[in-house]
Protein backbone atom coordinates (compact mmCIF):
# COMPACT_ATOMS: atom_id res chain seq x y z
CA UNK A 1 0.00 0.00 0.00
CA UNK A 2 2.97 2.33 0.60
CA UNK A 3 4.65 1.50 -2.41
CA UNK A 4 1.86 2.22 -4.79
CA UNK A 5 0.45 5.33 -2.89
CA UNK A 6 4.96 6.59 -3.21
CA UNK A 7 3.97 5.71 -7.22
CA UNK A 8 1.18 7.81 -7.54
CA UNK A 9 2.45 10.99 -5.60
CA UNK A 10 5.84 10.53 -7.18
CA UNK A 11 3.65 10.70 -11.00
CA UNK A 12 1.60 13.58 -9.91
CA UNK A 13 4.85 15.59 -8.59
CA UNK A 14 6.62 14.74 -12.19
CA UNK A 15 3.36 15.78 -14.26
CA UNK A 16 3.54 19.29 -12.47
CA UNK A 17 7.08 19.50 -12.70
CA UNK A 18 6.93 18.94 -16.33
CA UNK A 19 4.00 20.95 -17.35
CA UNK A 20 5.82 23.98 -15.33
CA UNK A 21 8.07 24.07 -18.23
CA UNK A 22 5.21 23.52 -20.78
CA UNK A 23 3.29 26.22 -22.69
CA UNK A 24 0.25 25.81 -20.55
CA UNK A 25 -0.45 28.20 -18.17
CA UNK A 26 -1.32 27.04 -14.86
CA UNK A 27 -1.98 30.76 -13.26
CA UNK A 28 -5.01 30.86 -11.64
CA UNK A 29 -8.09 33.17 -13.58
CA UNK A 30 -7.33 35.84 -10.84
CA UNK A 31 -3.62 36.18 -11.37
CA UNK A 32 -3.39 36.15 -15.38
CA UNK A 33 -3.42 40.00 -17.64
CA UNK A 34 -6.73 40.63 -18.74
CA UNK A 35 -6.12 40.78 -22.28
CA UNK A 36 -7.54 44.70 -22.74
CA UNK A 37 -4.54 45.93 -21.21
CA UNK A 38 -2.44 43.85 -23.53
CA UNK A 39 -1.74 45.66 -26.74
CA UNK A 40 -0.25 43.98 -29.37
CA UNK A 41 0.25 46.76 -31.40
CA UNK A 42 3.19 48.18 -29.01
CA UNK A 43 4.64 44.99 -30.22
CA UNK A 44 5.17 44.84 -34.16
CA UNK A 45 7.88 47.13 -34.75
CA UNK A 46 11.11 45.60 -33.22
CA UNK A 47 13.98 47.51 -31.87
CA UNK A 48 16.39 48.24 -35.23
CA UNK A 49 18.85 45.92 -36.62
CA UNK A 50 22.19 46.32 -37.09
CA UNK A 51 22.22 45.63 -40.67
CA UNK A 52 19.01 48.08 -40.95
CA UNK A 53 18.80 50.19 -44.56
CA UNK A 54 17.43 53.13 -43.19
CA UNK A 55 20.10 56.23 -42.84
CA UNK A 56 21.81 56.55 -39.26
CA UNK A 57 20.78 60.07 -38.34
CA UNK A 58 22.67 59.93 -35.10
CA UNK A 59 26.09 58.37 -34.00
CA UNK A 60 27.02 58.77 -30.02
CA UNK A 61 29.03 61.82 -29.80
CA UNK A 62 31.10 60.55 -26.71
CA UNK A 63 33.55 57.62 -26.81
CA UNK A 64 31.13 54.24 -26.14
CA UNK A 65 33.15 51.54 -23.75
CA UNK A 66 34.46 48.57 -25.34
CA UNK A 67 32.72 46.24 -23.19
CA UNK A 68 29.42 48.04 -24.47
CA UNK A 69 27.54 48.57 -27.53
CA UNK A 70 25.03 51.69 -28.18
CA UNK A 71 21.46 51.62 -27.75
CA UNK A 72 19.91 51.55 -31.36
CA UNK A 73 16.25 53.57 -31.81
CA UNK A 74 13.85 54.59 -34.28
CA UNK A 75 13.44 58.19 -35.33
CA UNK A 76 9.94 59.03 -35.88
CA UNK A 77 8.59 62.61 -37.29
CA UNK A 78 6.12 64.69 -36.25
CA UNK A 79 4.76 65.89 -39.43
CA UNK A 80 2.70 63.04 -40.16
CA UNK A 81 0.98 60.76 -38.54
CA UNK A 82 1.83 57.69 -40.02
CA UNK A 83 3.97 55.81 -38.25
CA UNK A 84 6.80 54.83 -40.25
CA UNK A 85 10.71 56.12 -39.06
CA UNK A 86 13.05 58.33 -40.85
CA UNK A 87 15.91 56.56 -39.65
CA UNK A 88 17.95 55.20 -36.61
CA UNK A 89 19.47 56.89 -34.11
CA UNK A 90 22.44 55.65 -31.70
CA UNK A 91 22.55 56.61 -27.89
CA UNK A 92 25.08 56.22 -25.28
CA UNK A 93 24.74 53.36 -23.10
CA UNK A 94 25.89 54.90 -19.95
CA UNK A 95 22.40 56.97 -20.56
CA UNK A 96 20.29 55.03 -21.93
CA UNK A 97 20.91 51.33 -20.90
CA UNK A 98 22.34 51.44 -17.05
CA UNK A 99 21.35 48.93 -14.07
CA UNK A 100 17.52 49.86 -12.99
CA UNK A 101 17.65 51.21 -9.35
CA UNK A 102 14.67 51.08 -7.82
CA UNK A 103 16.15 52.76 -4.54
CA UNK A 104 17.76 55.68 -6.44
CA UNK A 105 14.33 56.46 -7.91
CA UNK A 106 13.14 56.11 -5.07
CA UNK A 107 15.63 58.74 -3.22
CA UNK A 108 15.50 61.18 -6.05
CA UNK A 109 11.77 60.96 -5.90
CA UNK A 110 11.05 61.69 -2.11
CA UNK A 111 13.69 64.45 -2.96
CA UNK A 112 11.56 65.78 -5.11
CA UNK A 113 8.68 66.47 -3.05
CA UNK A 114 10.52 67.41 -0.01
CA UNK A 115 12.00 70.18 -0.85
CA UNK A 116 9.15 71.90 -2.49
CA UNK A 117 7.20 71.00 0.86
CA UNK A 118 6.59 73.84 3.08
CA UNK A 119 4.52 73.09 6.49
CA UNK A 120 1.91 76.36 7.10
CA UNK A 121 1.51 74.80 10.38
CA UNK A 122 1.47 77.09 14.05
CA UNK A 123 0.62 76.94 17.70
CA UNK A 124 1.07 79.70 19.75
CA UNK A 125 2.88 79.51 23.25
CA UNK A 126 1.91 80.95 26.27
CA UNK A 127 2.82 84.47 25.80
CA UNK A 128 0.58 84.58 22.47
CA UNK A 129 -2.14 83.40 24.04
CA UNK A 130 -4.62 86.69 24.93
CA UNK A 131 -5.26 86.80 28.29
CA UNK A 132 -4.22 85.52 31.31
CA UNK A 133 -2.29 88.23 32.75
CA UNK A 134 -3.49 87.90 36.53
CA UNK A 135 -2.85 85.27 39.36
CA UNK A 136 -6.14 83.46 38.64
CA UNK A 137 -5.86 83.20 43.19
CA UNK A 138 -3.44 83.73 45.27
CA UNK A 139 -0.55 81.05 46.09
CA UNK A 140 -1.37 79.77 49.29
CA UNK A 141 -4.31 79.47 51.77
CA UNK A 142 -7.42 78.33 48.67
CA UNK A 143 -6.42 74.72 48.98
CA UNK A 144 -6.15 74.44 45.18
CA UNK A 145 -2.88 74.02 43.20
CA UNK A 146 -0.68 77.13 42.61
CA UNK A 147 -1.08 78.54 39.28
CA UNK A 148 0.56 81.76 37.74
CA UNK A 149 -1.77 82.41 34.58
CA UNK A 150 -4.81 80.73 33.09
CA UNK A 151 -2.85 80.23 29.62
CA UNK A 152 -0.12 77.94 31.12
CA UNK A 153 0.04 75.11 28.80
CA UNK A 154 -1.79 72.72 31.57
CA UNK A 155 -5.28 74.82 30.91
CA UNK A 156 -7.90 74.20 28.56
CA UNK A 157 -7.27 76.79 25.87
CA UNK A 158 -3.50 77.93 27.41
CA UNK A 159 -1.18 77.95 24.86
CA UNK A 160 0.62 75.01 23.37
CA UNK A 161 3.82 73.50 24.34
CA UNK A 162 6.12 72.15 21.85
CA UNK A 163 3.51 72.71 18.99
CA UNK A 164 4.31 72.93 15.72
CA UNK A 165 6.09 76.37 14.95
CA UNK A 166 5.64 77.26 11.20
CA UNK A 167 6.34 77.75 7.87
CA UNK A 168 8.35 74.81 8.02
CA UNK A 169 10.76 74.10 5.54
CA UNK A 170 11.65 70.28 4.60
CA UNK A 171 14.38 71.45 2.21
CA UNK A 172 17.55 69.09 1.92
CA UNK A 173 19.85 68.78 -1.03
CA UNK A 174 20.99 65.08 -2.79
CA UNK A 175 24.57 64.57 -3.99
CA UNK A 176 24.94 65.52 -7.79
CA UNK A 177 26.06 61.76 -8.14
CA UNK A 178 22.50 60.61 -6.78
CA UNK A 179 20.32 63.09 -8.85
CA UNK A 180 22.54 62.60 -11.89
CA UNK A 181 22.14 58.73 -11.64
CA UNK A 182 18.50 59.08 -11.30
CA UNK A 183 17.96 60.71 -14.56
CA UNK A 184 20.24 57.94 -15.81
CA UNK A 185 17.85 55.67 -14.60
CA UNK A 186 14.56 57.36 -15.44
CA UNK A 187 15.90 57.84 -19.14
CA UNK A 188 17.12 53.90 -19.07
CA UNK A 189 13.46 52.49 -17.44
CA UNK A 190 11.71 54.21 -20.20
CA UNK A 191 14.06 53.30 -23.02
CA UNK A 192 13.60 49.44 -21.60
CA UNK A 193 10.05 49.71 -21.51
CA UNK A 194 9.21 51.04 -25.06
CA UNK A 195 8.56 54.31 -23.82
CA UNK A 196 10.84 56.99 -24.78
CA UNK A 197 10.59 57.81 -28.40
CA UNK A 198 13.07 60.13 -30.08
CA UNK A 199 11.70 62.93 -33.46
CA UNK A 200 13.60 64.90 -35.35
CA UNK A 201 11.83 67.92 -34.83
CA UNK A 202 9.00 69.42 -33.12
CA UNK A 203 7.53 70.99 -36.08
CA UNK A 204 3.74 69.79 -36.34
CA UNK A 205 1.79 70.78 -39.36
CA UNK A 206 -1.21 72.46 -37.70
CA UNK A 207 -2.17 73.29 -34.17
CA UNK A 208 -5.11 71.68 -33.53
CA UNK A 209 -5.48 69.25 -30.54
CA UNK A 210 -6.85 66.96 -32.17
CA UNK A 211 -4.01 65.75 -34.86
CA UNK A 212 -1.63 65.50 -31.46
CA UNK A 213 -4.18 63.22 -29.77
CA UNK A 214 -4.69 61.40 -33.18
CA UNK A 215 -0.69 61.12 -33.62
CA UNK A 216 -0.41 60.22 -30.42
CA UNK A 217 -2.77 56.97 -30.60
CA UNK A 218 -2.24 55.65 -33.66
CA UNK A 219 1.42 55.34 -32.58
CA UNK A 220 0.44 53.79 -28.86
CA UNK A 221 2.56 56.33 -26.63
CA UNK A 222 -0.18 55.88 -24.16
CA UNK A 223 -2.60 58.09 -22.08
CA UNK A 224 0.28 60.85 -20.95
CA UNK A 225 3.16 62.58 -22.99
CA UNK A 226 5.91 64.39 -21.89
CA UNK A 227 7.94 66.35 -24.58
CA UNK A 228 11.08 67.79 -23.95
CA UNK A 229 12.78 70.66 -26.41
CA UNK A 230 16.25 71.65 -26.24
CA UNK A 231 15.68 75.38 -25.88
CA UNK A 232 12.77 77.49 -23.91
CA UNK A 233 11.04 77.93 -26.96
CA UNK A 234 8.79 75.82 -28.64
CA UNK A 235 7.58 76.18 -32.06
CA UNK A 236 4.53 77.75 -32.30
CA UNK A 237 1.65 75.10 -33.33
CA UNK A 238 3.29 72.91 -30.82
CA UNK A 239 2.23 75.44 -27.96
CA UNK A 240 -1.03 76.29 -29.07
CA UNK A 241 -1.82 72.29 -29.97
CA UNK A 242 -1.37 71.33 -26.53
CA UNK A 243 -2.49 74.54 -24.61
CA UNK A 244 -5.36 73.14 -24.01
CA UNK A 245 -4.63 69.61 -23.17
CA UNK A 246 -3.72 68.24 -19.84
CA UNK A 247 -2.25 65.03 -20.52
CA UNK A 248 0.49 66.29 -23.20
CA UNK A 249 3.19 68.43 -21.54
CA UNK A 250 5.97 70.14 -22.86
CA UNK A 251 8.98 71.10 -20.73
CA UNK A 252 12.43 72.27 -21.68
CA UNK A 253 15.51 70.14 -20.78
CA UNK A 254 17.14 72.37 -18.36
CA UNK A 255 14.24 71.61 -16.34
CA UNK A 256 14.20 67.70 -16.98
CA UNK A 257 13.68 65.93 -14.09
CA UNK A 258 12.85 62.46 -12.38
CA UNK A 259 9.21 63.12 -11.16
CA UNK A 260 8.03 64.34 -14.58
CA UNK A 261 9.12 61.75 -16.21
CA UNK A 262 7.73 59.40 -13.57
CA UNK A 263 4.57 61.08 -13.90
CA UNK A 264 4.44 60.82 -17.70
CA UNK A 265 3.67 57.74 -18.99
CA UNK A 266 5.78 58.33 -22.69
CA UNK A 267 9.23 60.99 -22.98
CA UNK A 268 9.72 62.09 -26.25
CA UNK A 269 13.17 63.89 -27.00
CA UNK A 270 14.49 65.25 -29.75
CA UNK A 271 17.71 65.01 -31.96
CA UNK A 272 19.43 68.02 -30.43
CA UNK A 273 18.40 67.43 -27.12
CA UNK A 274 19.76 64.02 -27.08
CA UNK A 275 22.65 65.49 -28.08
CA UNK A 276 22.96 68.24 -25.46
CA UNK A 277 21.64 65.39 -22.94
CA UNK A 278 24.40 62.87 -23.36
CA UNK A 279 26.94 65.50 -23.08
CA UNK A 280 25.60 67.06 -19.62
CA UNK A 281 25.22 63.62 -18.03
CA UNK A 282 27.99 61.79 -18.96
CA UNK A 283 30.74 64.82 -17.74
CA UNK A 284 29.46 63.78 -14.50
CA UNK A 285 31.53 60.80 -14.90
CA UNK A 286 34.63 62.49 -15.42
CA UNK A 287 33.77 65.25 -12.93
CA UNK A 288 36.21 63.98 -10.15
CA UNK A 289 39.57 62.84 -11.44
CA UNK A 290 42.88 62.18 -8.69
CA UNK A 291 45.00 63.61 -11.23
CA UNK A 292 42.64 67.13 -11.27
CA UNK A 293 44.21 69.88 -9.35
CA UNK A 294 41.79 71.31 -7.10
CA UNK A 295 41.50 75.15 -6.49
CA UNK A 296 39.31 77.68 -5.63
CA UNK A 297 37.01 79.13 -6.95
CA UNK A 298 35.41 75.56 -8.96
CA UNK A 299 35.13 75.99 -12.16
CA UNK A 300 35.92 73.18 -14.58
CA UNK A 301 31.74 73.29 -16.07
CA UNK A 302 32.11 72.37 -19.46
Amino acid sequence: MLRLSLVVCGRRVAKRFASSFSSENNLPSNLLLPTNLVDPARLKRPPPSPDCSLPVLRTCSAVVPSHLTPVHTWVETLEKQDSEPLGVAHLHPDVFAVAPRLDILHTVETWQRAYQRISHANTKVRSEVRGGGKKPWRQKGSGRARHGSIRSPIWRGGGVSHGPRGPTSYYYMLPMKVRVQGLKVALSSKMTQDYLHIVDSLNIPTPDPQYLLDLIKQRHWGQSVLIVHIGEEFPENILQATASLKTVNLIPLIGLNVHSMLKHESVILTLETINLLEEKLLWHDQRYTPLYPFKLPYSDFP
